[in-house]
């Protein structure tokens, strides 16, 4: 990651991190070894710039964060999913735009 926008939590601070969040949160679901993941994380982090302050980004890699996966029936990555008011209102599997990931955020 290269973006100061792009955050990073664990499965222990997800709830406080994600769930608590008083903005729509978009989490990335990613792993080091999926070539779809490196092609889309420029365009999270570019997103995540251009909304700085009114969307927190996460990206989470599957592998340090296995039961969050678990818990979100994350099975293909990239998976980008958005949490609003501390629930999961949509998900996007596969490789993706940045129009559409603003459209996913009802921006």
């Amino acid at each position: 990651m290269t973006s100061p926008n792009v955050r990073t939590f664990t499965d222990a601070s997800f709830a406080a991190e994600v769930l608590a969040s008083p903005i729509p949160v978009l989490v990335d679901f990613t792993a080091p070894w999926c070539c779809p993941c490196k092609v889309l994380a420029p365009i999270v982090e570019q997103l995540a710039d251009d909304l700085a302050g009114k969307v927190r980004v996460y990206m989470l890699d599957i592998v340090d964060a296995p039961a969050t996966a678990k818990q979100y029936g994350v099975r293909t990555v990239p998976t980008c999913i958005v949490f609003r008011d501390g629930a999961k209102v949509s998900a996007q599997v596969g490789q993706t735009t940045r129009a559409s990931l603003r459209k996913q955020l009802g921006l």
